[in-house]
């Protein structure tokens, strides 16, 4: 599905102003996510660090499970806000895949410009899939 301009645009801008409400006291690396569901609902989420790194959580992540615990499990497309530019990592890209084999995703800045636009399949070629293999 190609997403209008329109569409893109107003991603970007809600992953923009959700921004401002990371929590990321050790990085300073601020991230805000918008996920667009196939139902035309967007969830938004933040990045939200923990003093262990491990323990803390994505914003597409966050926007991922926020949907899914409301009953939304099939996506369109993601924007992710940070200050460059910046890619969803590898564990977001796999969750993104659990529940879409492909979706656009598009890069913004914090005032809205659009800098990149690619997809999943292209961030993450042979990303494991439900169904792909049997499990015991």
């Amino acid at each position: 599905m190609a997403l209008e301009q329109a569409a893109k645009l107003e991603l970007v801008k809600r992953a923009a102003e959700v921004r401002q409400f990371a929590y990321a006291p050790y990085s300073k690396y601020q991230v805000g996510a918008a996920l667009l569901t196939t139902t035309g609902k967007i969830y938004t989420g933040v990045n939200v660090e923990n003093i262990d790194f491990t323990d803390g959580n994505c914003a597409e992540r966050t926007a991922v499970f926020k949907a899914v615990s409301e009953g939304e499990r099939s996506f369109t497309a993601v924007a992710v806000v940070t200050s460059n530019g910046g890619t969803p990592c590898g564990s977001c890209r796999q969750v993104l895949a659990e529940f879409c084999e492909d979706m656009a995703v598009i890069l913004g800045t914090p005032d809205g410009t659009i800098l990149r636009e690619t997809t999943l399949s292209a961030l993450l070629p042979e990303a494991f899939h439900p169904g792909q293999y049997q499990l015991p």
